[in-house]
């Protein structure tokens, strides 16, 4: 250890040498630098020498952690690297006002990704509205993360981003108009973009897109969305979830559809649009639908939307399905009768929410249409936040029809399944038994039990 620190000293004994670590070239003491978590611990080795006065400021990457806005906005007016790569600021200074002063400096200079975190108590998100950040142009930005705490945000009117190819846009209000979205997502002006996800967004009842360029998009708990028009040629992946929960007007939402290359479509939304028109989707290989045993029908026009899904998709090779039971279950129509055969599922995740309901007779009727799987994921959900377990009410008829017992249904395909959040239940140990019978070339079984 004496002979490493004699080596690596930062000066002579006699305190009239330049310090060893200082003779390093500047883009391995920047290398070094970019190491520190904050910028402005970075910006404080400007004690040790000289030397490293000004070394923070070429630095490629600065991130800030719940430091003041203005504080943010000094360091990059001060910041002199030719391209800031990356840029992460996380605060707990809800102003408006105060972001919009450092968001101009930091379009100007960024060449790469920025990440804004706002974060706010839950009684700050629910206060009034306090205003809206303007947020600039990033014309050479790579990729934007902005998740407010529902702050407002203005969007720009104007300007390209010509760079950008992941956009995230997480816990905002939207100020403006709905349509100002559509515009900035548009191919003219985000011409590079490969992803986008909106979720939790304020103030969104309209979404219209026209991109030729994006890949793959999710949209969550829009929950006011009112229209959705989607026109991506080169789209392969759609989620969307939470979506059309507005009470007030649940018969006037429409969606409207166009992926000609969708490979894998997410569709799980508790209320349906009364209108949905969705293209041919030719090269279909992965549906992820939610179905629900209710104890009234008014869910069952979302049943009957995801049984169509289903029917048209019926050369898919990997579906996941999600089955909640609610504690008082009604069997009505368009339940797993309507269900149609999917014989080229090769891969199957099946998620249940069962409420201490019999899983057997779903399960059956769901793996009896999907005999050529190979592989079985089978997730047991937490039924709710109570410790002692559900029990299925008295005379329920969640294991209807009961004669789903005396049928045959070989798995002969059947060769790994895996078990999560097993808890022991006496309907979840029968099913698993049941699991064995069916599977008659079963090589692996993997069960991982709840914590």
């Amino acid at each position: 250890m004496d002979l490493t620190f004699e080596r690596l000293k930062l000066s002579d004994a006699d305190g009239g040498g330049e310090d060893r670590l200082s003779a390093l070239p500047d883009d391995l003491l920047i290398a070094i630098l970019v190491l520190v978590d904050d910028a402005a611990a970075a910006a404080r080795t400007s004690i040790l020498a000289s030397r490293w006065r000004r070394l923070w400021a070429l630095l490629p990457e600065l991130r800030f952690s719940y430091i003041e806005h203005h504080r943010i906005g000094a360091a990059l007016a001060a910041h002199e690297a030719p391209d800031l790569s990356r840029l992460v600021a996380l605060t707990e200074d809800s102003s408006p006002k105060s972001v919009s002063a450092w968001l101009p400096i930091a379009a100007r200079g960024l060449s790469g990704a920025i990440h804004l975190e706002v974060v706010r108590t839950e009684s700050e998100t629910e206060a009034e509205d306090t205003g809206a950040i303007d947020r600039p142009c990033f014309e050479k930005a790579t990729a934007i993360m902005v998740k407010l705490g529902f702050l407002g945000l203005a969007l720009p009117p104007s300007g390209v981003f010509a760079r950008l190819g992941d956009l995230q846009l997480v816990d905002i209000q939207l100020h403006g108009q709905s349509s100002g979205i559509g515009d900035l997502l548009s191919s003219q002006r985000c011409p590079s973009l490969r992803f986008l996800l909106v979720s939790d967004v304020r103030g969104l009842d309209s979404f219209s897109i026209h991109s030729d360029s994006l890949l793959h998009m999710k949209l969550s708990s829009l929950h006011h969305l009112q229209q959705l028009t989607v026109m991506a040629p080169a789209l392969k992946r759609l989620k969307v979830s939470s979506c059309f929960t507005d009470p007030l007007n649940p018969d006037l939402s429409v969606a409207n559809i166009s992926a000609p290359q969708l490979t894998a479509l997410g569709w799980k939304n508790v209320i349906e649009p009364s209108s949905i028109l969705l293209d041919k989707m030719m090269h279909l290989e992965q549906l992820s639908v939610q179905l629900f045993i209710v104890e009234k029908e008014e869910v069952f026009r979302h049943n009957h939307y995801c049984m169509k899904l289903l029917r048209r998709s019926e050369r898919i090779h990997n579906l996941h399905l999600l089955i909640y039971y609610l504690l008082n279950i009604y069997i009505g129509p368009y339940w797993m009768e309507h269900m149609p055969r999917l014989p080229y599922i090769t891969s199957l995740k099946l998620q249940v929410a069962a409420n201490g309901h019999s899983l057997g007779a779903t399960s059956f009727d769901v793996l009896r249409r999907c005999t050529g799987v190979k592989k079985l994921y089978l997730n047991f959900l937490p039924e709710s936040q109570l410790e002692e377990q559900t029990l299925c009410p008295s005379g329920c008829n969640c294991d209807q029809p009961s004669n789903w017992r005396m049928e045959e249904l070989a798995l002969n395909y059947l060769e790994e399944i895996v078990i999560d959040g097993m808890r022991g239940t006496e309907h979840e140990m029968a099913l698993v038994q049941w699991l064995f019978h069916w599977a008659t070339v079963l090589k692996r079984m993997q069960i991982i039990f709840h914590e």
